[in-house]
Parts: C-alpha cells; structure tokens; sequence
C-alpha cells in the first residue's frame, strides 16, 4: 500500500503543506530572486521550513524544486544547476521527514514539486513536445535520485504541458499526482475545465489529480468539487490563503487561520482527499487547518451536502470579482447602437 493511502486509511485525511515563496519571503527571500537556488545556498532555511510545515500537521511536503526545470533557471544563468539543485532540494526534505518519523513515528510524504517551464507550447510558441518532456525528465530524475516519495505535477495550464510532465514523471516508477491552475472564471489560462481535467488526467495512471493556487479558497474549491476523477485516483485541493491583494509594495493575503480551517473541513466533507495550502498560507495556517480537522466529525453535520449553497455560506461566493460576461444579445444591441 503506497504510504499515502496508509495515512488517509488511518485518519481520513491528508494534509500537505502551504506556500513555499511566500514564506521565503518572509525569512529574507528577495523578489524575482529564484528559490530553487536556497536549497543550496541556505540550506538551513529551507529544512526549516519543512520542519515547522510538519511540526504544524503536513503530512505531505513539497520539494523547494517548483521552478526546477532548466527553463526556468535558465532566466538565473542557472540551467546547468538543474540536476544539483533538484538533488539538494530532495534531500533535505527527505532528512527533514526522516527526523520527525524518528522522532514521532508519523509517515511523512516527500513529493517532488514540478511547475510550469514558463513556455509556451508549439503552436503558439516554441516549445516542443520532446524539449519539454526532455526537460521535466531532468528535473523528475534528479529528484528521485534524491529521494522523493511522488513526483507532484503543479500549478499547470494545459494540457500540453502536463501530458510532457507525465510522460517525464513516469519514467522514473514513481507515484504521480498532478493540479492544474483554474483562475479564469472556472478555467486554466489556456481554457481548460476542471471536470475535462479530472477525467483526462486520472486516466494517465496518477495517484491523485486536482487544483492549486487560483484566486482563493472558495474559487478552489469550486473547481474540484467539478472534479469526478477515475476509481480508486484522489483528489486534491491546495487552495491559495484567501484573495491576494497588493498593499505598499508587497502582496497580502486576507485569508485567516480561521478561514483556511473552515476550507479544511469543506474540502474534507465535500471527499477531497488531500488538502493543502498553496500562496499565503503558512504554518500557522496548516496548524489550525490540522486542528479542524482533527476534531470529532459532526455526524448532523456531516449529512448537510456540500453544494453551491454551502460553499457561498462558508467560504464566500466564488468568481464574485469577476466582471459579469456580456450576453450575446447584449453585446449584439451594443454594435447595433455604434
């Protein structure tokens, strides 16, 4: 039994972790400063992150490795670091979870995080196929080298670019999950719906599929209860701390312990299977987030379904920022009246 389905058949759940750069930023991490680079240069910060991550409830960590592939580094004059750098990264996760399980005996899952190249893909740019699965198979091969768990496939777009990550993932035997990013009214930036997502991507012989990242909680959680998955594939949601907002400089995000608590249990009693924190959320966030969900299930509650009508009353409306769409006879009388 692969250990996650041990931790979710012992308490119902499984938690991952939250954000990555946003805690950086928080110990000193410059913006447009590459993350990735840490594992090596400050490898004390990024072990310490892990730790409070656990110390908080994860039972899931991602690998400092999200903008791993050599086109990203590339735009640091660090694509010939890719394999050290995955490599790093790894390890001080895997020594990190090592520590705890000697220390608790909690399973801890080590997944190797892999985001988007930041290319777009033939035709409308010029990534090809081959380069992009010949890059992510780099960055996945170095991580299992390292020691991962899973290789976990985030914050893509389309379909393009996440069939290349699988192709490349597979290839190392390796468990694999994979999340899109739906932050255009209920869509990924290259159009694609969270329900055609599910029912592509949970037929390439994945553990898990979902979303990550987007606007908020209730925007997440709207794309994947969409989700019908295949039998026996999990579902995740890693849903950004609340609306990002830009205040003096600097990104804020208004989500609360509280907030994030509630999104927990939603997410819990809507099936979703592994639960996280994407951008914003931070160890006190996954803490409250563990203590919800750790709480003795209401079973009155638990027979309330989790609709629309839930969501809205937990968690807020989803897409309420997004300008309502013309409708075709509006937008008709308008070029009738010019």
């Amino acid at each position: 039994m692969f250990i996650l389905e041990r931790i979710l058949q012992k308490q119902g759940f499984v938690l991952a972790d939250g954000a990555t750069g946003t805690n950086y930023f928080q110990l000193g991490l410059e913006t447009g400063y590459p993350p990735e680079l840490w594992s090596l240069e400050k490898p004390e910060l990024v072990a310490g992150l892990h730790d409070r991550f656990i110390s908080a409830g994860s039972d899931v960590i991602l690998t400092n490795t999200f903008g791993g592939t050599s086109y990203r580094l590339k735009l640091h004059h660090a694509e010939d670091q890719v394999r050290a750098l995955n490599i790093a990264a790894a390890k001080l996760a895997r020594q990190t979870a090592a520590q705890h399980h000697a220390a608790t005996g909690r399973e801890i899952v080590v997944a190797g995080s892999m985001g988007p190249t930041g290319e777009l893909f033939t035709p409308l740019g010029m990534l090809t196929h081959d380069d992009a699965v010949a890059a992510f198979t780099e960055q996945a091969e170095a991580l299992a080298e390292g020691g991962v768990d899973m290789l976990w496939i985030e914050t893509i777009s389309s379909f393009d670019e996440v069939y290349a990550a699988l192709d490349a993932a597979h290839k190392t035997g390796l468990p694999v999950a994979a999340t899109m990013t739906f932050d255009t009214a209920g869509k990924s930036m290259m159009g694609v719906d969270p329900a055609k997502f599910a029912e592509q991507i949970s037929k390439k012989g994945v553990v898990a599929v979902g979303a990550n990242c987007g606007i908020g909680p209730a925007e997440l959680m709207h794309s994947v209860m969409a989700m019908q998955p295949a039998d026996s594939v999990m579902r995740i949601a890693k849903g950004n701390c609340g609306i990002p907002e830009y205040i003096e400089g600097k990104i804020h995000y208004h989500g609360t312990p509280e907030l994030m608590a509630k999104y927990a249990v939603l997410a819990r009693d809507a099936g979703v299977q592994i639960i996280g924190g994407c951008c914003g959320t931070s160890p006190e966030h996954i803490h409250a987030m563990r203590q919800a969900l750790d709480q003795p299930r209401d079973v009155d509650a638990g027979t309330i379904p989790v609709d629309e009508a839930r969501l809205e009353a937990v968690l807020g409306k989803p897409w309420k920022h997004v300008p309502e769409q013309p409708s075709a006879d509006k937008a008709s009388r308008r070029r009738r009246r010019k």
